[in-house]
Order: structure tokens, then sequence, then C-alpha cells
């Protein structure tokens, strides 16, 4: 539905040239909930900016549901009616709402429609529709001072409907809001996820927002998709720094005698007594160091670090049962991240590519 090839995007600045996007390759496939992580000056915002066209890319391109964004731009600095339609299908929601103060909240969703060109009645009609599908129908004579923040992103959210748009881009849209409103704010989205079958981009720097809503995720640094996947896929790769800041765990080993190993659980795995059922079928004492649980998706997703009796080489049976069990399984080193563990053919079953 959404995809960015080479992606590049140079600021001047003060005589000189910035990078925010430095090739970005990106796939969102059609009805899922994408999130697009990393700190600040990562290039988020300019990659969402860049995929609506609200920025001009400096090269490469981006197509949505199969149009060419790019090659409707022109070289003027205005858009022109190709790009402008292309844009109505494509809903955006800000993170400080961008709501006009003088409008009604009805008057603020049909703001959109307006411009189109929709008539008063339709638009009358389409607005108090989409103010009912975000929990707000008895607020549209309403003024947005009269609104908390959460009413008000949901009212961002209404707006960015109102053009019957197939992806939804939203950019940082809880990073104001207090944690249960968060809360709210994101179920609405993934509700909108299922019930339109939008297809949403959702940029953040919170790993919560992409814990709770996300099917797949990427992590930018620097202007770069440096890992990129399904949650799963992502859990399931050794050593990847995006599921490590999904799921932290800590704990160092009680003495150089000891193997570290952090494992991770998705799928049915999740739901197995493997850590115990190990421990009495080598009859090894084992030492929970730390663990980070969680539901993703309606699935329970998490990672533990143990710690086992004997050095690496006395531990490579009872670490390839793991494996065998469906669960990824990675060695703590001393002086660096977790590594993947190898393990004799006959005990390994490969569950991560």
């Amino acid at each position: 539905m959404i995809t960015t090839s080479g992606l590049t995007k140079v600021y001047q600045s003060r005589g000189r040239e910035v990078t925010a996007l430095d090739g970005v390759d990106l796939h969102v496939r059609e009805g899922e909930v994408y999130g697009v992580i990393g700190q600040s000056g990562a290039g988020k915002s300019s990659l969402i900016r860049c995929i609506n066209l609200l920025e001009r890319p400096t090269s490469g391109t981006v197509t949505v549901a199969g149009q060419d964004l790019t090659a409707l731009a022109g070289r003027g600095r205005r858009a022109g009616k190709e790009l402008r339609e292309a844009r109505s299908r494509i809903g955006m929601v800000f993170q400080h709402f961008n709501l006009l103060a003088s409008r009604t909240v009805q008057d603020n969703v049909e703001l959109p429609l307006e411009i189109l060109g929709v008539s008063g009645r339709d638009r009358s009609r389409k607005a108090l529709e989409l103010l009912g599908l975000v929990g707000l129908a008895d607020k549209a004579k309403a003024y947005p001072g009269q609104l908390s923040g959460g009413q008000k992103q949901r009212v961002g959210i209404a707006r960015a409907l109102a053009g019957d748009p197939k992806v939804l881009l939203s950019d940082e849209a809880t990073s104001a809001l207090d944690p249960e409103t968060t809360r709210s704010i994101l179920q609405l989205l993934r509700d909108l996820n299922q019930q339109l079958g939008l297809t949403v981009l959702l940029i953040t720097h919170e790993m919560d927002v992409v814990k709770t809503i996300c099917d797949s995720a990427a992590l930018m640094q620097k202007g770069r998709v440096v890992e990129s996947g399904t949650v799963g896929e992502l859990l399931a790769t050794p050593g990847s720094e995006l599921a490590h800041e999904l799921f932290p765990v800590g704990g160092t080993a009680s003495g150089p005698e000891c193997t570290v190993v952090d494992v991770t659980f998705h799928g049915d795995a999740a739901g197995r007594p493997v850590i115990s059922q190990l421990s009495r079928t080598y009859n090894i004492d084992i030492s929970i160091l730390g663990a980070a649980m969680d539901t993703v998706g309606g699935k329970q997703i998490g990672r533990m670090r143990i710690e086992l009796p004997g050095r690496f080489e006395e531990n490579v049976v009872p670490i390839g049962f793991l494996r065998e069990q469906g669960l990824q399984a990675e060695v703590v080193t001393d002086d660096g991240p977790a590594i993947p563990v190898q393990t004799p053919a006959p005990l390994t079953k490969e569950v991560a590519k």
C-alpha cells in the first residue's frame, strides 16, 4: 500500500546541507498498522511528510495505493490538481491537533470536505457520521477550547477520515497525551484499521505504541531504516536491536562459571512451561535474571534472561533443547550484546532466518 524507494531529503540550513532522509526503503502492506520508531532527529517526521508530499523529496520515489506520488509533484512549489486529489485519499493526524479554535467541532471535521467542494448537507451528514465513529457525537456544537486533549485528537482523527482515505498517517499523535488517553486513542486507531480496512502508518518514539497496536515496525537512526519487519519476525531475528528495545531485559552472570542466555518467547511457545521443563529434563538449577512479557496483537510475547550453571560448552545440549521448543536463544557475552547460539544439527530446529 505504501512503498518508498531510495527516499532522500536534504535541507539547506545556513549555507550547509543537512540530510534528514538517506535512501529510505520502506514497504507497508495493505491493511496493517505499521510503526516507525526512533529518537528525535532520526528522520521520522521528514519521512511521513515526504510520504504525502507535504515535503518534496530530494530524490527517490513514494508510491501509495499503486500511484507514484513523486511523479505527480511536478516542479512548481504548489501542488497540482492530480497531487491534491491523491492527497485527499491520504488522511493525516497531527501531534498538536491543528484544530481551528473559531470553528465548532463539526465545522472542523467538515473543513476538508468544504475544500473538496462537497455540498453543505452532505458535509454535515458525513461529519456527524464520523464524530459518531470516534465517540464524539454529543460534541458536534462544542468548540475545541471546551475539549480535553484526547477529545481534540479524536476530532483530528475524524477530520482525517473525511475524505474516505485508504491510508491514515499519524505523526506522534499520542505524544502530548497522558497514558490512559494514549491507550484509548491507540485502541481507536486499531478499531478504525479493522472496521474500515485502513492502512495506518504511525510515527512514534514510544515503544509501548509499537507493542500496543503495530503489526510491523521499522527502526530509524540518522535518516536510515536500520531494521524493519513484522513484530514476530523482529523477535525471531538474532541480535535485533528493536526486539531488545521492545522487550528489554537485564542481569549479569553471578560468576565466570555460568552461562547467561536471552530467551525470546513467541507463538505457541509463549504459553508453555519450557523453562521448568528444561530444569527437570536436565536436572539443573536455572536462575531468572530478568523478564519482560506483554501481549502484542492478541498474543503473548516476551523475553527472559536466564543463567545456567557451567560454561557455554557444558550447556550446548540444554540450550539446544530451548531451540527445539521453538524459542530464540542467544548467549550474552561479557563485553557486548547477545549472540545467536549455534548448536549441533540433531538438536536444533531453526526458527529464525
